[in-house]
């Protein structure tokens, strides 16, 4: 009988990704939703502290991708209330459940982000170090992982992925830099120097199955060995689509003028250290950005 896993956050990029490769790997997946149409979906709504119970029932494993967007509208104060709310509550509303229920899963897999350590610079950062700012991000990524260890404290093995930029042609950072390459515009923001510590979506969803797989507990950096400037990023995309383009740089003054305190997400500099996760024995498929994109465009063409 192969394993049941219930992803929450099952809709979004990494999420359906993830669903899939589960699947191929012979998990059963089950999927929370404020609206299931299907038999392997099941009703929750965070906000409300709603989880239909039926969605525990011999799950071995939960992994919880859950939560409002970061970059999809702008940082009012209601709108960063709601992103760091749908973190805590999405964990909150499942260890109410699992308590409630005394279900005791596996494991516990939890997203974070590397906006836990704020505009960290040139500095490598690995999972013991501290947050070098007070920033939104930093803040948020704190809360969100503290929510996690609700979960941990049942006894439950829980994991927390600190996750880089998904690379990915169908959304997320990489389909923004694609579109003014169709029309030969490299657009790079402020100088370019920023770090940026990227993972492609693959290796990311093989971690996170890998997590399942093996003893690992606490958290991880979810990126890849080699992380690259921005700038570098638009240029080797650009080599990856085989589009001559001109390089142009979106001032930083103008990217703060028009996002606000959201420019943070596009401006601020990781260099962070994948070590940790490859002490564990996983092997990541595609440690360099010339093959990670190469493959992409390869998948996703038309």
């Amino acid at each position: 009988m192969s394993k049941i896993i219930l992803l929450a956050g099952g809709s979004g990029l990494v999420g359906a990704r993830l669903s899939a490769l589960l699947r191929s790997a012979g998990y059963s997946v089950r999927l929370l939703t404020r609206t299931p149409k299907a038999p392997h979906e099941f009703y929750w709504n965070p906000l409300k502290g709603e989880l239909d119970p039926a969605a525990l029932d011999l799950v071995d494993g939960i992994i919880n991708l859950a939560g409002a967007g970061i970059a999809e509208k702008p940082w009012t104060k209601e709108r960063k209330q709601e992103i760091i709310e749908s973190r805590v509550l999405a964990a909150t509303v499942l260890a109410d459940a699992l308590k409630a229920g005394n279900i005791r899963p596996e494991m516990y897999i939890s997203a974070s982000a590397i906006g836990y350590y704020g505009n960290s610079g040139s500095q490598r950062m690995y999972e013991s170090d501290k947050p070098v700012d007070d920033s939104f991000m930093a803040d948020c990524c704190t809360q969100w992982e503290s929510a996690a260890e609700m979960i941990a404290h049942l006894g439950i093995r829980t994991v927390k992925f600190r996750i880089g930029i998904v690379l990915d042609t169908r959304g997320g950072a990489l389909a923004e830099i694609i579109k003014p390459l169709r029309f030969g515009l490299g657009v790079y923001f402020a100088d370019g120097s920023a770090w940026w510590s990227w993972i492609h979506i693959d290796d990311l969803c093989r971690m996170m199955i890998w997590a399942l797989e093996n003893p690992l507990e606490g958290i991880y950096n979810a990126v890849a060995p080699n992380p690259e400037t921005g700038k570098s990023i638009v240029t080797q995309t650009a080599k990856a689509m085989n589009r001559p383009s001109i390089r142009l740089p979106a001032p930083e003054f103008a990217l703060k003028l028009v996002l606000g305190e959201m420019s943070a997400v596009v401006l601020n500099s990781n260099l962070v250290s994948s070590e940790k996760i490859q002490g564990t024995g996983f092997e990541f498929q595609f440690p360099g950005l010339n093959d990670a994109l190469a493959d992409l465009f390869k998948r996703n063409q038309g």
